[in-house]
């Protein structure tokens, strides 16, 4: 059971920024009074945009938000089902859209169709067209349930018998038919796809057995021609490597010859400093007579005895040196020699890597004529069957797989037929339908009005008067009309509290008093409404002041400064 606690909202409709507040479940029966556009149906509105997200009345949504203020439209409504407590705020300029679950926002990632399916699927359990034939009667702009198309009539009685069930599982099943359907055909089109598979692999096969033989030839042939090619480079791999190992003999001397010529270097720098050195020795003896230091002249016959002995010395040091050059030159040769040698044996090092790679690749080439003419000659006959005893076993796979497909067929279509109108539904529905009528017919004769009202199974109605005249819905006066729809009324939240569907503590009337009721008709309603009131908590909204004596509860609604608001 939905039980309704409180409404409130502001910048709705005629209700300006300060929020305007229905305890909904204080009193079992409240008045909402006032003159035409003071905004006491706003509360219509208020509950229909709150829960569903579209305004009781015939209006476009924008045209809810006040036209003074513009913006921050909000309406609240707490309720309770069962153990669990719920809050739902929306509003528009910005837009808001909150359920809030034992105090818990519920999760706010699903887009808004789906946050909205959310609510009316598996939290209130019903759609705004049902709500409004349950919860609602009596608005100018109000669609009663005779007014309403066949199919929507229907949908009506289903929610009201918890019927939806039904429709969900043939929605569902229809998918599974669909999907039942399309594994039939992808596995028909798998079917061909393998019986053709197998005749081309038969066809494939006796093909390649007869081809066998020379592929193989050629292959082995190409073989003799690459192993042929092999021999020939680990010749010339063996002969170069000989080639290096001799030269590499005759660069033994190499180190020597290197540390020799290194030695003879530095001896030689050293000689030439010590030829500059005397030389130096020579010229200032030549161009001094006087010590520089000392400032005492120089003997003559001194001076000429150490430009002699200089010289000499100078002659003694570069016929030595002569010799060390001759020696450095014999050593130099012999490197440039090496040197040309080992150049010979980095060209042949640089041959033996390119014979390596290449022998190397057709190592690697005969390994795959190899697996080549190996898979040649396993695929004979015997391998021939294993394919194709393969390919028939997955056909018989197929078939039983087929059948089964088969077989569910015929159950979703078995399923089908229950789960149509006519089956399941239509015998649940046929079990209510004298109930609903003795119901309709027990609140009829309750306002004083006895004819027989019958509904049938396609919700048509057959109206008799006590001397068995046919009448139509659309035949009676307004005042009688307003009577059956009444009568509908309480039978569809009898039957709702009955199956536990559609049950609520709310009920709202709009006008009902202020159209084509006569006095009578008026209090046999308030006696009905009375009745109803002792588990609901009952809304009239009237501008008919004088039938507050009536109510326990009664809110009066007013203009002030161009907005809407209940007088204190």
């Amino acid at each position: 059971m939905i039980y309704f606690k409180k409404l409130r909202w502001k910048n709705l409709l005629s209700t300006g920024n300060v929020f305007t507040e229905i305890n909904l479940c204080e009193k079992d029966m409240t008045l909402i009074v006032g003159q035409n556009g003071a905004g006491k149906s706003t509360i219509l509105d208020a509950l229909s945009f709150v829960l569903f997200g579209k305004p009781f009345r015939k209006i476009n949504k924008p045209q809810l938000i006040n036209s003074i203020t513009q913006k921050n439209c909000v309406v609240e409504i707490e309720f309770s089902i069962g153990t669990n407590e719920y809050k739902i705020i929306r509003g528009m300029k910005p837009t808001v859209f909150e359920v809030y679950q034992n105090g818990n926002l519920l999760n706010q990632s699903a887009e808004m169709k789906d946050y909205q399916e959310l609510l009316e699927k598996q939290i209130i359990k019903v759609n705004h067209k049902s709500f409004c034939q349950v919860v609602v009667l009596g608005s100018a702009t109000f669609q009663p349930f005779m007014q309403l198309p066949s199919g929507q009539r229907r949908e009506v009685i289903e929610d009201l018998l918890d019927l939806q069930i039904f429709t969900t599982m043939n929605s569902l099943l229809k998918d599974k038919v669909t999907e039942n359907n399309d594994k039939i055909l992808q596995i028909n089109s798998e079917k061909k796809l393998v019986e053709s598979k197998i005749e081309m692999t038969k066809e494939h096969l006796l093909e390649m057995h007869h081809n066998n033989e020379k592929l193989v030839s050629e292959k082995q042939l190409l073989l003799k021609e690459t192993r042929d090619h092999l021999l020939e480079l680990k010749d010339k791999f063996d002969y170069t490597q000989d080639q290096i190992d001799s030269l590499k003999i005759q660069t033994e001397d190499n180190e020597t010859i290197t540390k020799k010529i290194s030695k003879l270097n530095k001896l030689r720098h050293q000689i030439e400093g010590k030829v500059a050195m005397l030389n130096d020795d020579v010229d200032f003896f030549k161009k001094h007579d006087n010590c520089p230091t000392c400032k005492q002249s120089i003997a003559e016959e001194f001076k000429d005895k150490t430009i002699t002995e200089k010289k000499d010395q100078i002659k003694e040091i570069e016929d030595g040196l002569s010799k060390l050059t001759e020696e450095y030159d014999v050593a130099k040769t012999r490197l440039d020699q090496i040197m040309e040698i080992v150049g010979k044996i980095q060209n042949y090092e640089m041959n033996k890597i390119e014979y390596r790679t290449t022998m190397q690749s057709l190592y690697k080439y005969i390994d795959q004529l190899e697996g080549e003419i190996e898979n040649i000659n396993n695929s004979d006959s015997e391998q021939s069957d294993i394919k194709i005893t393969d390919l028939e076993n997955e056909l018989k796979q197929i078939e039983l797989d087929y059948n089964e497909l088969s077989e569910d067929k015929h159950l979703l279509m078995a399923a089908g037929i229950l789960l149509k109108d006519t089956g399941i539904k239509s015998k649940i529905i046929k079990q209510y339908i004298p109930v609903i009528n003795k119901l309709i017919n027990k609140y009829l004769s309750s306002m004083d009005f006895f004819v027989s009202f019958e509904l049938d199974e396609n919700f048509n109605e057959t109206i008799k008067s006590r001397h068995r005249d046919d009448f139509t819905y659309a035949s009676f006066s307004e005042g009688e009309k307003q009577k059956i729809d009444l009568a509908l009324l309480f039978t569809w939240r009898a039957v709702a509290k009955l199956r536990n569907s559609i049950n609520t503590n709310l009920l709202i009337m709009d006008e009902v008093f202020d159209s084509s009721l006569d006095q009578n008709a008026t209090d046999y309603l308030m006696n009905i409404i009375r009745d109803v009131a002792k588990d609901s908590n009952i809304v009239i909204i009237s501008h008919k002041e004088h039938m507050n004596e009536k109510f326990n509860n009664v809110l009066k609604f007013i203009k002030h400064k161009n907005f809407s608001q209940i007088q204190e």
